[in-house]
């Protein structure tokens, strides 16, 4: 249980690290792809082809939320990006099957 429980840590530390460094908009790369395979199940041709479509549609959505919710100003797509990616990464991190390895 311990093991388990460290290794989960240092899979979302390193996660974590790994787009604090790279920026929030790296975290598309990341999340996009598990998206597309709840769509369309584990065929990787299917994957890439819908990650290519599904992955500039979330920056654009988060864009137009990041100019919506600060009217006259504009709020930043690494923010929005941010935010839509953290609750991601913890449901990644949660699921039955990474949890049982």
């Amino acid at each position: 249980g311990a093991i388990r429980w460290s290794g989960g840590v240092a899979v979302v530390l390193l996660s974590g690290t790994a787009t604090a460094i790279a920026g929030p908009i790296g975290f598309v790369g990341l999340a996009v792809p598990h998206f597309a395979r709840l769509i369309t199940g584990p065929d990787n041709r299917w994957v890439l082809a819908y990650s290519a479509v599904l992955a500039p549609v979330l920056v654009l959505i988060a864009d137009v939320a990041g100019r919506v919710i600060v009217a006259p100003g504009e709020l930043e797509v690494g923010i929005i990006m941010a935010f839509i990616g953290a609750p991601v990464l913890i449901v990644l991190c949660r699921r039955r099957r990474v949890v049982q390895l």
